[in-house]
């Protein structure tokens, strides 16, 4: 396992994650993890403390189900799936995610001060 992940992961974007994930079908919490780490090349590494309170969470909120049963290896696990609400959050979130993520990239291509914007510093005010 790398020292240190890539990226970390931007403030509500976790909830996005875990959706997303689920949306492949039920899996438990370990195995959330794992997909992600996997699908990003280990650039994003969620920790166990992090994860599992936001399933929780998540779980309270009705975006989940949850139901104990069997891992691959034949250990004991609480499996997610999401709910109809929680396929709703995922389109919600995505679609919020969508307009953050064109909104940085309109900041990171912008060439030089926008006329107008009073970038001189000085306020102006009297």
């Amino acid at each position: 396992m790398p020292s240190a992940p890539d990226l970390d992961l931007l403030r509500g974007t976790l909830d996005l994650l875990i959706l997303k994930t689920l949306s492949w079908g039920p899996m438990h919490g370990l195995a959330v993890l794992r997909w992600i780490e996997h699908v990003t090349g280990q650039r994003l590494q969620i920790e166990e403390g992090a994860l599992y309170p936001a399933l929780h969470r998540m779980e309270q909120r009705g975006w989940l189900d949850a139901e104990w049963g069997y891992t691959d290896r034949n250990r004991k696990a609480k499996f997610y799936r999401l709910t109809t609400v929680g396929r709703r959050q995922l389109t919600a979130e995505l679609l919020k995610w969508s307009r953050y993520t064109e909104a940085v990239g309109l900041v990171l291509a912008a060439q030089g001060v926008a006329a107008g914007t009073g970038a001189g510093g000085g306020g102006g005010g009297r």
